[in-house]
């Protein structure tokens, strides 16, 4: 921020921040944090006022509102007071800073062209507004988002995809798990969410779908017709099939379309309030790597952040070694002024991948190592509650 503006030399600016009345019909009486910071200057509607004395707003409209912090000169030997007064501001307002450059001396009107020949003008029709962030994307100047390091956490939910069901990935049934062993007859227990019991309810949607498409019931499932398998595991769609059950001697026909089995799961699933039928169901499921995310378990804003090319989410797939190498070799695609902020980093970084490196865990991969002790916790805690049900 500092660089960008040192860049400006010579124009006149102003360092503001957006209260929460960024955008109102009044200006409220002692803006929070204002007194705390020493600000006495507010910008309203492009007209700078004391903070005493606010001007009368028309309530029927709405007014921009901004609380200077600064005024300055852009010119050498600025630097430090500049970041002073762009970290205040900061503060302030969560992560959001305003700078407004005024019309440059000699200018043939306010937000006309600087004046032609004068040292360092840039020429610019208009004065320029520059919203500096510390958190991105930036909503809106009345509701700006607050500073958190969820956004890079691999351990908190909020800074996951919104539509990711579970960390790294969506849960969904798998049509091998639903169906693990081919060489069996599909009225034999072919398909596994059936095997159990043997229900009379169930054999008999076989032999209706069996007369319906015409094959043998006692058909192996890998000899089944591909179309007969899609029917069984995801329905027969549009296309009605005629049932006949018997119910202990009371006997009725239906002609309906067949759900099939896992839209059958996954409905019940969804629906029910019971542990002990989404634990049943859960056998079935397997992790799918989220289309959002690619398995990363970050947010586009996170994996958009990138060192020597690579972002977070692809180093922790790294081995402890291959890590290692990169963490010594990424300071060098780095500007000077990036590798001084980030040395520190790195240097914590390096150290703790080198123990880890020096006690041969090298070929253990992090991601894998969470993904590990994430089970065996969980398998841990349930644990008791299978003891009891046995």
């Amino acid at each position: 921020m500092v660089d960008r503006i040192m860049a400006m030399e010579g124009a006149r600016a102003a360092i503001c921040w957006p209260p929460s009345c960024a955008t109102a019909r009044r200006i409220p009486q002692g803006i929070p944090g204002a007194a705390q910071a020493g600000l006495s200057a507010v910008k309203v509607d492009g007209q700078f006022y004391e903070l005493d004395e606010p001007p009368t707003l028309d309530k029927k409209f709405r007014h921009d509102i901004d609380v200077v912090v600064d005024r300055i000169v852009v010119r050498e030997g600025l630097e430090t007071r500049l970041a002073d007064s762009l970290r205040t501001a900061l503060d302030l307002a969560s992560g959001i800073a305003i700078l407004e450059t005024a019309p440059r001396d000699g200018s043939s009107a306010p937000g006309g062209a600087s004046s032609p020949g004068e040292e360092g003008s840039q020429e610019t029709e208009e004065p320029l507004r520059i919203t500096f962030s510390e958190t991105l994307p930036v909503r809106s100047r009345a509701s700006p988002s607050p500073r958190s390091n969820r956004a890079s956490s691999r351990s908190t939910p909020p800074m996951a995809p919104a539509r990711m069901r579970r960390p790294g990935g969506r849960a969904v049934f798998d049509e091998r798990l639903v169906v693990p062993d081919q060489s069996l007859k599909v009225y034999d227990g072919a398909l596994a969410p059936w095997r159990k019991g043997k229900s009379p309810y169930f054999l008999q949607t076989i032999e209706a779908i069996a007369r319906h498409y015409q094959f043998d019931k006692n058909t192996p499932w890998k000899d089944l017709p591909e179309k007969v398998q899609q029917v069984f595991l995801r329905g027969s769609g549009d296309e009605e099939i005629p049932f006949r059950y018997d119910e202990g001697g009371r006997v009725y026909q239906v002609t309906r379309s067949f759900e099939g089995v896992i839209p059958n799961m996954e409905r019940r699933y969804r629906e029910t309030d019971s542990n002990w039928i989404r634990e049943e169901f859960e056998q079935y499921q397997n992790n799918r790597p989220c289309g959002a995310c690619g398995g990363f378990r970050l947010k586009p804003e996170a994996l958009a952040v990138k060192i020597a090319g690579l972002h977070v989410g692809q180093v922790v797939q790294m081995s402890i070694r291959e890590a290692l190498a990169w963490a010594e070799a990424a300071p060098a695609s780095l500007s000077k002024q990036k590798t001084e902020i980030a040395q520190a980093i790195f240097k914590e970084i390096r150290e703790r991948l080198g123990f880890l490196n020096n006690v041969d865990w090298n070929i253990l991969r992090s991601h894998v190592q969470v993904e590990r002790c994430r089970a065996a916790k969980a398998s841990a805690s349930a644990w008791p509650v299978r003891s009891a049900r046995a």
